[in-house]
């Protein structure tokens, strides 16, 4: 007998781009997959870092900085995390401002449980905010709907062909400040599952991150079959980016991140 897991995923290119072996089957053959059959739900990381307040899945994506929320219902797995070291996310403007100007000025947000956001506030504290899709922060730059915009996922990559300027680049910012990468998001796992379920998962979640990696090219297509107005080049730059060692294991200096980020020590499930 089967046990199914509920996954939920963000459309974002390394998130799609890790889950690709296990939502197309390329592990049946694997003994662990074997016991679990899985239903899967793609939705923007916000929508589902607050979905992830009712436990709604069984595995979610989640931004870290929600996590200090979600901790008495979600474990996090070693595997699966987006974390970088030295570079995005990155706050931008129409025109060239210097950090201290940003005092006076209103900056879009993708969310208030990003760890990006996460990251500005202890960046720059009690700056004025309005929260909007992430998709939608880089065009309102541009239209000048909003003076400056913290970028997150693939707009990093392209606001420069929106004639939009860099203000700050926050992992920048955090490498010269702690010698750390900067952890963006994560996967977690139901707290309430039984112990044996939560570490055979864990394991085909490594093994995913390790065939995606692999097999390469093929997660490439699957990742942008989502679509998000990218050509293939952009969607492997992005993934080079954000699909590394951290990503097969969070491992020490990651597991630190998370805890400086954080302001506290977190668990994770998994074999180190």
């Amino acid at each position: 007998m089967t046990t199914k897991f509920l996954i939920a995923h963000s459309p974002d290119s390394d998130d799609a781009y890790m889950m690709a072996p296990i939502a197309l089957g390329w592990l049946k053959d694997d003994e662990v997959f074997q016991r679990f059959s899985f239903e899967f739900i793609r939705n923007d990381i916000e929508t589902l870092n607050q979905e992830a307040l009712n436990a709604r899945y069984d595995v979610t994506a989640i931004s870290f900085g929600v996590y200090p929320e979600i901790e008495d219902r979600y474990d996090l797995l070693r595997a699966g995390s987006s974390i970088q070291e030295g570079t995005g996310p990155i706050i931008v403007a129409g025109e060239g401002l210097k950090p201290g100007d940003l005092r006076e000025r209103t900056i879009a947000i993708p969310g208030l449980r990003t760890s990006a956001y996460l990251a500005m506030r202890q960046w720059m504290p009690a700056l004025n905010i309005v929260v909007v899709p992430f998709d939608k922060i880089m065009d309102g730059v541009a239209d000048r709907r909003f003076d400056a915009g913290l970028l997150i996922h693939e707009s990093q990559l392209m606001y420069r062909d929106k004639g939009l300027h860099l203000v700050a680049d926050l992992g920048d910012w955090w490498k010269n400040l702690h010698d750390l990468p900067l952890p963006m998001g994560g996967n977690a796992i139901r707290k309430d599952l039984p112990m044996e379920e939560k570490q055979a998962f864990a394991r085909l979640m490594r093994k995913s991150v390790q065939t995606a990696i692999a097999r390469h090219q093929e997660s490439i297509d699957y990742a942008q079959s989502f679509g998000r107005g990218m050509d293939r080049e952009m969607v492997a730059r992005y993934v080079r980016a954000w699909v590394n060692d951290f990503t097969v294991d969070v491992g020490e200096r990651g597991a630190r991140a998370v805890n400086t980020l954080l302001g506290r020590q977190v668990g994770w499930v998994g074999d180190q």
